[in-house]
Parts: structure tokens; C-alpha cells; sequence
């Protein structure tokens, strides 16, 4: 892995000071866990792995306790009590840093901050008293009138703004000393521009969402689940020979009560093994005169049918067909493309693989046909 190249010194302050009451957290949101730590500590590593010194955290009344809790261990950080409104706390955590000639001001509450953004922010202070991350604006937006559409926004000229911030700090702090407008300004940037100064706007990152409500904690580790299947089948003269839900010319065909598509068996088995809910005879009996010469594709779709009912999503599904004749190559395509119609699913998360036994056994001897198949499938969030 390449160096990261060294940044240009900067200070920066990270905003904690609010309650976070949305999140739905027994404490506030940046001090509650959040992929595997404290959603403050964060964007404080990444800070100060970028070289950010000073680096102050701007934290509520009474929460110096709990900050030095979800930051200990790291070295090079100031606490300041925040204020009664957002800008009151950037003020604040302005006035503790004592000499800088960049700074990056940052919500706490955007935990998942790339690098590269702070490299494109301070990159831009070059020409530019501030700059903020931005990203456009991708749904068509609505003037609501007490629930009822007034009107509709130019989405093209429109962009999402995220933090961090980057200033000049002398610009920065003038602006914020000098602010005589509502009581708390949106952002920093808006305080700057009020001063007359310029800001450019660089690109941001998704990751860098900002957490507010309770769902956005849902970080638990995803319930993914894997299920295996394996058929066998004879080979017979007289038969059709379907596999993997196609037609495929030969001089003989698959036995079976159904179609025989042993490919398309083993694939049913392996979701229903996944999801946990029996296999291909718990739900086509051999015994049901009904399922006689039924086409293989209605177990499969059966099958993904009941992952999406109990919340399901199939991720991807691995084919390995196993047999000296025919040869699969020429078919691979078509049958990779039939299964991922009937799963709904792109084709790229279909796998199809053919191998021989080196001439060994009932395979190797033209008998049967034998396949293994692969299903993983994740649970959707609600």
C-alpha cells in the first residue's frame, strides 16, 4: 500500500456538542457506538492521522466524562465546553485554537470521512479563503406548503453540503467575531460568505452521510446466510436433456420425475437451505403425481419466492456442473442467463462452472450428471 502523501498543517475542530435526541440513543449520538466504536471517535482518528494539530472537540455541558471515555487513548486533543446554538460551539472551539493557518471544522456526526476529502479541501485553501465537500442533488425537489406542493427547485444548480470545512483561520474567525445575523447560522461556510468571501466547492463523499435518526445506528452485522445443494440424475436415451433451465441437443436426457433439470434441483435446495426451510421434497414431493414432468424452473422460482417473503434478498449463486458430456462451455451463457431470470437477479451474480472426474465413476462413465450449487441470500433491513 502506497504512503499517504504528508498534507499541508491544519487544525481542526469537531463539533460534539449537540444532544442528538433523533438518533434514539440512551446517550447522545456521538458518544453511542457505531460500527465497533464511538461515533465521535471516528472522524477524530482520521483527523489525526491526517496530522490535524490542534485538534479541539467541541462536547456538551457535563460531557467530559463521557468524551475522554470514547477518546482515550489518543493524545493531542483539547475539550471545550460548547454552546447554546452550533455556532456558539464552533466560536468556542475557534477561540482554543491558538494559532493555525488552516482549519477544518466537522460534525461529529459524520463519522466516515475519507481522506481524500480533507486532501481536496485543503488543496483548494490554495486559491480560496474556505471550500466545503458538496454533491449534487439526484431527486427532483418540492416546495412543500403545509403538506401540499407549491412549487418545485432547479436540482442542477442545487448541491448537498457535508463537513468538514475548510477555512483560512484567520478568515474563519474573523467571520464568526464579526457574524451579526440569525442566531445560528446553518454552517460555517454561510458565516464566511456573510464576510464577503468566497467559497469553492469540492467533491465529497457519500460515505461522509451524516447520522440523525435511529435507523442509521442499524449497523449490527448483517444476517447473511449460506445454503448448499447437490443433485444427481441419470442419463438416459429417450429423454430431453434440460439443464440449468435450457434445452441442450443430445443424445440423451436426464431421468427424474420432473424435468430432471438437476442443475436448477441443486440451486433450489441451496436457498431453501439457506432461508432454513427444507429442501426440493418438503415442497415437491416425487410421490405428487402433479409435479410429473414439471418444469425444474417453477422449484427454483418457488424457491426465491419464499426468500423474498421471509425478507431475503438473494446476493449471488455458485453452479458447478459435473459431467464428461455435453460439454458446457458453449451453453454456459445462456444458462448463466435463464438462472438469473428466474432468481431476478443480474447475471453477474450468477456463477456457472463445468468440470469432469477424469473419466472416474458414474460421471466419468457418462451415467449421470451430478451438480453442487452455492446460495447466499441477506436478510433486508425493514
Amino acid at each position: 500500500m502506497p504512503i499517504a502523501a504528508a498534507l499541508p498543517p491544519f487544525a481542526a475542530v469537531v463539533v460534539a456538542a449537540g444532544r442528538g435526541l433523533r438518533a434514539g440513543q440512551p446517550l447522545p449520538k456521538q458518544f453511542a457506538s457505531w460500527r465497533g466504536k464511538p461515533v465521535l471517535r471516528h472522524s477524530v482518528e482520521t483527523l489525526l492521522d491526517a496530522g490535524a494539530h490542534p485538534l479541539v472537540v467541541v462536547i456538551p455541558e457535563n460531557g467530559e466524562d463521557a468524551a475522554r471515555a470514547v477518546l482515550v487513548g489518543l493524545e493531542g486533543i483539547t475539550l471545550v465546553i460548547g454552546g447554546e446554538t452550533r455556532q456558539d460551539s464552533v466560536a468556542r472551539g475557534l477561540d482554543a485554537v491558538s494559532a493555525a493557518d488552516r482549519v477544518l471544522i466537522h460534525d461529529a456526526a459524520r463519522p466516515d470521512l475519507p481522506r481524500e476529502v480533507i486532501e481536496r479541501l485543503l488543496a483548494a485553501l490554495a486559491n480560496h479563503p474556505g471550500a466545503i465537500p458538496a454533491l449534487p442533488v439526484v431527486d427532483s425537489l418540492a416546495v412543500d406548503a403545509g403538506g401540499v406542493m407549491a412549487g418545485s427547485a432547479e436540482r442542477d444548480t442545487l448541491r448537498r453540503v457535508q463537513t468538514p470545512q475548510a477555512f483560512r483561520f484567520a478568515d474563519i474567525l474573523a467571520a464568526h467575531r464579526a457574524w451579526s445575523g440569525p442566531t445560528n447560522a446553518g454552517d460555517d461556510a454561510q458565516v464566511l460568505r456573510a464576510a464577503g468571501e468566497t467559497i469553492a466547492l469540492v467533491e465529497g463523499h457519500e460515505r461522509l452521510a451524516k447520522l440523525t435518526f435511529a435507523g442509521d445506528f442499524m449497523t449490527d452485522t448483517p444476517d447473511i446466510r449460506t445454503g448448499m445443494g447437490f443433485d444427481v440424475h441419470r442419463l438416459v436415451a429417450g429423454e430431453e436433456l434440460w439443464l440449468g433451465g435450457i434445452r441442450i441437443e443430445h443424445d440423451k436426457g436426464l431421468a427424474g420425475h420432473s424435468d430432471a433439470d438437476v442443475a436448477l434441483h441443486a440451486l433450489t435446495d441451496a436457498i431453501l437451505g439457506a432461508i432454513g426451510d427444507g429442501d426440493i421434497g418438503t415442497h415437491f414431493p416425487p410421490s405428487d403425481p402433479q409435479w410429473k414432468g414439471a418444469s425444474s424452473d417453477r422449484f427454483l422460482a418457488h424457491a426465491a419466492e419464499l426468500a423474498r417473503k421471509s425478507d431475503f434478498r438473494i446476493s449471488n449463486v455458485d453452479l458447478t456442473i459435473i459431467c464428461e458430456e455435453p460439454k458446457i462451455g458453449p451453453h454456459r451463457p445462456a444458462i448463466r442467463d435463464r438462472i438469473a431470470a428466474l432468481l431476478g437477479i443480474d447475471s453477474d451474480r450468477v456463477s456457472v462452472k463445468a468440470t469432469t472426474t477424469e473419466r472416474l465413476g458414474f460421471a466419468g462413465r457418462g451415467e449421470g450428471i451430478a451438480t453442487q450449487a452455492i446460495a447466499t441470500v441477506v436478510r433486508q433491513q425493514g
